[in-house]
């Protein structure tokens, strides 16, 4: 049967049943692959951020979190005691990150400036991860 033969209620039927079936399917996926598991979430599949455990060790050994995030950003919420060095600003920084002599956590909303943050840092003898999203730095810290 033609596409145009079909009435206009069968295929947005199909069209609503499918788009539901596929929300579902989305739905399942996040709960069993990002929510149940301890993982940083969905940037954590590309590789992009740490682990939970090794933000928590990091925590332990007295940490230091870095928000590279805009100062904007920033005020619109961030992990209780971090500091925000914008990532822009973060190589003319590093001097001054060096001298707090702690280990640094760099976090930002999605994870993908924190991971340039945390390569930055370390290419400059800096002992640093990315913590990916900062929301995930918060539901770590105890």
């Amino acid at each position: 049967m033609a596409l145009g033969k079909v009435p206009r209620n069968v295929i947005y039927t199909l069209i609503v049943t499918t788009v539901t079936f596929n929300w579902e399917i989305f739905q399942t996926f996040a709960q069993n692959f990002l929510i149940r598991r301890r993982n940083m979430g969905l940037f954590n599949l590309f590789g992009g951020s740490t682990s939970v455990d090794s933000i928590e060790q990091y925590l332990e050994k007295g940490a230091v979190v870095i928000d590279v995030r805009t100062i904007e950003e920033f005020e619109q919420g961030h992990v209780q005691g971090s500091k925000n060095i914008p990532l822009n600003t973060i190589g003319s920084r590093v001097e001054e990150i060096k001298k707090l002599n702690k280990p640094v956590i760099t976090c930002c909303r999605s994870g993908a400036r924190s991971g340039s943050a945390a390569t930055i840092l370390k290419q400059h003898g800096v002992d640093a991860i990315n913590g990916g999203p900062w929301g995930n730095v918060v539901n770590c810290i105890k």
